[in-house]
């Protein structure tokens, strides 16, 4: 955990530096990918129709770069506003395919001062129930700490 708490404020560095908002995002997520050892992170933008990646960290792009807000599990936890968790994916019918091998996946939102869902942190694993408690902490945790992207946006 001592780990997870250096690439935490280490993120914090990242979102105020000079660099442009792309070049930040995958930054982010290649901390964020490293520090859970995940298999693959993306930081998604959230509009009023649509998510769209702005960046990712791991095996390869998503097979669904952008997509209409009403679909997937990013759009699920932006409908509910928070965590959205599902342990094996084969098993559930919002799942977009973004790498075929994965089998969980997790989406935490990223809110501004209002509360309004402004983008998503997804993390996809190929291992069946890869996620806990305290992963779930952790990915709301960075989630608040790269909130002001979307304003340098």
């Amino acid at each position: 955990m001592a780990r997870r708490n250096s690439e935490i404020s280490e993120l914090r560095t990242v979102v105020d530096s000079a660099d442009n908002r792309e070049s930040k995002a995958r930054r982010i997520a290649e901390l964020i990918r490293v520090a859970g050892e995940y298999r693959w992170v993306g930081i998604y933008d959230v509009t009023s129709d649509e998510i769209a990646a702005m960046a990712w960290s791991g095996v390869g792009a998503p097979s669904f770069p952008r997509f209409p807000i009403t679909q997937g599990l990013n759009g699920a936890a932006v409908r509910a506003g928070s965590a959205v968790i599902v342990g094996d994916v084969t098993r559930d019918a919002r799942y977009l395919t973004t790498l075929g091998t994965t089998r969980s996946e997790m989406v935490v939102p990223v809110k501004n001062a209002l509360g309004a869902v402004i983008g998503t942190i997804d993390v996809e694993s190929e291992i069946v129930d890869r996620f806990t408690e305290v992963d779930r902490q952790f990915i709301e945790s960075c989630a608040n700490q790269i909130v002001s992207l979307w304003r340098d946006g």
